[in-house]
C-alpha cells in the first residue's frame, strides 16, 4: 500500500490569511489547515428558502425577504431601533437593541432586506429581535446549504470563518490516513465527505440529528478522534512497557507479619488486587496502575502491602498525598502498621521546621529511610533519594502531570507506580484517558461497615438540624458540619466556616467545638484534627478541605451546608467521613429553595445512590470528563467531537482496534495521529 503523508500546512503559509486573523484562529487552538478543517460548527442556520410572513411560526427561525416600509429609533420604553419590514403576505416589526449608525443607514425606507431570526411575539404582532440582516440585490442568491455557526472569538466574525474553512477544505488535506477494512464494518463515510458535509451540509438532511451529532458523517469524525486518543495512548503503554525498572520478588516475611497483626481480614476484593499489584512489582518494566476503590473500600492497607514488597527487595517507597491532613493521616496508619517490623518512616511537608526537614532529607539520602510520606515537598529539587523503587499517589487526579513526573524522575531506574484514587472513575472515562493505565478496583467495602442514610432537607428547617446535631453529641457520638467558604465572598453569599463557628458556639455552649479549613496553619490544622480524631472535640466546623482521608470511626452525622453548590463526587467524597465505625450514621443536605434543573438533578442521585460509581456516571453527565477528574491537568487533551456517554459504541471499536493497528500499521497510525494529535508526544500520562 502506498502510504499517504498527511501534509500538515501551517497557516502562515495560505497566502490569502491574515495577520489579524491568523492570531484570532490562534487563539482558539488553531495553528494549521488541519486543526482549521477540524473546527466544526455548534450549530446551523436554514437559510436555504425563503418563508413568507403569513407563514412563519411563533418560537421557530426562519428567514424572510421583505421591504423595509418604515424605521425610527424610539426611546420608549427603553432606546432601540425598529424598523417595519413587508412583503406581500404580511408585515414583521424589526427591533435592535443594540445598534450603529450604519444600522440606521442600512434600514431605510424602500430598501429590500433578507432577514434570518427567531420568530417572537410582540406588541404590534409577530418581531424578530437583533436578526440578521443582508440587502437584497439582483444578484443575491439563496443559499444551497445549510449555514454554519461555529465557535468563535472576540475580533472574528462568523463570515471570516466561513470564508477561511472554505479555503481550508480546497486546500488541505482531505485523503484517508488509515486503511478501508477500519471503517467498513461501521459503514461509516469518508474523511473528506464526512467534513463536506459537516461544513456545507444539505438542506434535506435532518437538522436534529446533524445538531445532535448523530449523523454518519459527525460519526465518521467521532470514531477518527476516538481511535487517535486510544492509539496515542497505547502506543506510550507500550513504550513504557520497554523501559527497565527494579523486578522485586514476591514478599515472604513483611506482608505475612503485617497481614498477622491487623485485627481484620482482607475482602476478596483486596486481595485480588494486592495480587495484580504483587504481579506488576515482579516485571522488568515500571508498573503504571491506578487502584480504584470507593470512600472506604481499604486502599490504604493494599498500598501498603505493596510498600512491603519494594522495602523487603531493598527499596525506597513514596507515600505522596495532596493534603497536610491526608498526609499526615497516612503516616500514623503507617507507623501504626509498619514500626511493629522495624521499617524507619520519614515525614516530609513543607510545613516543617529546617531542623526537622534537614534530618528527613539525609535519611531520605542516605536510604535508612525506607518509606517517606508527604505532600507536594516529596517532589522538590532538594528531595534526592537512595533508591526509590515505588511511587505512590493518593487522590492523583489532584496532582499535575509536571508534578507526578518530578517524583518518578527520583528514581533510577523508573520506579514502579501505583495511583490511588477514591473518586471512582466510569468505565467510558477508565476506556479513553486512563487507556494507557493497567486498573485495579476493589468493588467491595469491608463487612461491619453500615450504610449512610442521606437526607436532603430544605434551609428554613435548620432550627430541626441543630437539635439533630445536639442529641447526636451528648449521645457520644461526633458530627462534623461542612460549609463552601471560609469568609464571606459578596460573590456567592454562603454561609461561612467563621460565621457558622461561632453561631454553633453560642448554640451548643455545652459542646466542644473546632474549626478546621485551608487557610490555618497546617500546625493548627493539625492540632484540630488530632483533638476531634481522639474524641476531644465533638463538633467539627470544617471546610471541604476534609474531603478525603479524614478517618474518625466515631463521627456519625454530618451537616453539609448548600449541598446544590457541590458537585457529586465531592458530595460523595464528604459523606464517606461518616460510616467509618459500626453506628449508624447520617449525612444531611442542607439545600437553598429555588433549586436549578442542575441542582435538584445532583441532590435527586446523591439522595438515592451510595453506588460511587453510580455517582461517578451521573457526575460525567452533568460536568464532564475535565471538570469530574482534572483530566485538563492529566496532559491528555480533551475530547472535542466525541461524546463518552453518546458514543460508547464507537470507544469500544476504537478500543479494540488499537493494539492491532499499532502492530499491523505503524507508519499509518502515525499519520493518523499527525492528523488529529499535533502533539502527540505530549501525551505522556505519568
Amino acid at each position: 500500500m502506498l502510504l499517504n503523508v498527511i501534509n500538515v500546512i501551517p497557516l502562515s503559509n495560505i497566502k490569502t490569511f491574515t495577520k489579524p486573523l491568523i492570531t484570532n484562529l490562534t487563539k482558539l487552538g488553531i495553528a494549521n489547515l488541519q486543526a482549521l478543517l477540524l473546527h466544526l460548527p455548534l450549530r446551523y442556520i436554514d437559510e436555504t428558502h425563503i418563508t413568507t410572513i403569513r407563514d412563519l411560526r411563533l418560537g421557530e427561525s426562519a428567514q424572510v425577504e421583505g421591504e423595509i416600509t418604515h424605521a425610527e429609533v424610539s426611546y420608549k420604553p427603553r432606546k432601540a431601533l425598529i424598523a417595519k419590514l413587508e412583503d406581500a403576505s404580511g408585515q414583521l416589526m424589526l427591533r435592535f437593541l443594540h445598534f450603529y449608525p450604519s444600522q440606521i443607514a442600512v434600514l431605510k425606507v424602500g430598501t429590500k432586506l433578507r432577514v434570518y431570526g427567531e420568530v417572537r411575539h410582540g406588541f404590534f404582532g409577530y418581531e424578530m429581535v437583533h436578526p440578521t440582516c443582508k440587502v437584497v440585490g439582483e444578484k443575491t442568491q439563496v443559499t444551497e446549504t445549510l449555514t454554519p455557526v461555529y465557535p468563535a472569538v472576540a475580533g472574528l466574525s462568523q463570515p471570516s470563518l466561513r470564508k477561511a474553512i472554505r479555503i481550508a477544505l480546497a486546500q488541505g488535506d482531505l485523503a484517508e490516513t488509515l486503511p478501508a477494512s477500519v471503517y467498513a464494518p461501521l459503514h461509516l463515510p469518508s474523511f473528506a465527505q464526512s467534513l463536506q458535509s459537516l461544513h456545507n451540509p444539505p438542506p434535506e438532511v435532518n437538522l436534529q440529528a446533524l445538531e445532535q451529532k448523530t449523523t454518519p458523517h459527525w460519526r465518521r469524525l467521532a470514531f477518527d478522534e476516538l481511535l487517535a486518543q486510544q492509539l496515542s495512548m497505547r502506543k506510550h503503554y507500550a513504550r513504557r512497557r520497554s523501559v527497565s525498572a527494579p523486578q522485586f520478588a514476591p514478599s515472604q516475611h513483611f506482608v505475612t507479619a503485617l497481614l498477622k497483626s491487623l485485627p481484620f481480614a482482607l475482602t476478596a476484593a483486596q486481595q485480588k488486587v494486592a495480587l495484580e499489584i504483587e504481579r506488576d512489582l515482579t516485571q522488568p518494566h515500571p508498573m503504571q496502575r491506578l487502584l480504584q476503590g470507593d470512600v472506604g473500600s481499604g486502599k490504604t492497607i493494599v498500598a501498603c502491602m505493596a510498600a512491603l514488597q519494594s522495602i523487603e527487595n531493598g527499596w525506597q517507597v513514596a507515600l505522596m498525598a495532596p493534603t497536610e491532613i491526608l498526609a499526615e493521616q497516612h503516616y500514623r496508619k503507617m507507623l501504626t502498621w509498619l514500626t511493629p517490623l522495624n521499617i524507619r518512616i520519614a515525614w516530609l511537608t513543607g510545613s516543617q521546621s529546617k531542623k526537622e526537614r534537614e534530618l528527613a532529607l539525609a535519611i531520605i539520602l542516605d536510604g535508612s529511610a525506607q518509606l517517606v510520606v508527604g505532600t507536594h515537598a516529596l517532589f522538590q529539587e532538594a528531595v534526592q533519594f537512595k533508591n526509590l523503587g515505588l511511587a505512590i499517589i493518593d487522590e492523583q487526579h489532584r496532582f499535575g502531570v509536571h508534578q507526578r513526573l518530578a517524583l518518578r524522575q527520583k528514581g533510577q531506574p523508573d520506579p514502579h507506580q501505583l495511583m490511588m484514587s477514591a473518586t471512582p472513575i466510569p468505565r467510558t472515562l477508565s476506556m479513553s484517558y486512563y487507556a494507557d493505565l493497567d486498573i485495579s478496583v476493589i468493588d467491595a467495602l469491608p463487612p461491619g461497615r453500615t450504610p449512610i442514610v442521606t437526607k436532603l432537607v430544605a434551609d428554613s428547617r435548620r432550627d430541626e438540624i441543630l437539635q439533630r446535631v445536639r442529641e447526636a453529641c451528648l449521645q457520644g457520638n461526633q458530627a462534623y458540619w461542612v460549609c463552601p467558604l471560609i469568609e464571606e465572598s459578596e460573590a456567592l453569599q454562603l454561609v461561612t466556616a467563621n460565621d457558622t463557628y461561632a453561631l454553633l458556639q453560642s448554640e451548643f455552649p455545652e459542646l466542644h467545638i473546632g474549626l478546621v479549613h485551608g487557610r490555618m496553619k497546617p500546625v493548627e490544622k493539625q492540632a484540630v484534627m488530632a483533638a476531634f480524631s481522639a474524641g476531644e472535640l465533638q463538633l467539627l466546623v470544617a471546610t471541604t478541605v476534609i474531603e478525603v482521608g479524614v478517618d474518625v470511626p466515631n463521627a456519625s452525622l454530618m451537616v453539609i451546608e448548600h449541598a446544590e453548590r457541590m458537585g457529586l463526587s465531592q458530595l460523595h467524597q464528604l459523606r464517606g467521613r461518616v460510616g467509618r465505625g459500626a453506628v449508624k450514621s447520617t449525612c444531611i443536605l442542607l439545600y437553598q429553595n429555588k433549586l436549578s434543573e442542575t441542582a435538584r438533578a445532583r441532590l435527586k442521585v446523591i439522595y438515592e445512590s451510595n453506588d460511587g460509581f453510580a455517582i461517578a456516571q451521573a457526575d460525567l453527565h452533568i460536568r464532564g470528563p475535565g471538570e469530574l477528574l482534572g483530566v485538563r491537568q492529566s496532559g491528555v487533551p480533551m475530547l472535542k467531537i466525541a461524546d463518552l456517554s453518546r458514543d460508547v459504541d464507537l470507544l469500544e471499536t476504537a478500543k479494540a482496534l488499537a493494539d492491532d493497528l499499532l502492530k499491523q500499521h505503524p507508519a499509518e497510525v502515525e499519520q493518523h495521529l499527525a492528523r488529529w494529535m499535533s502533539h502527540a508526544e505530549e501525551l505522556v500520562k505519568v
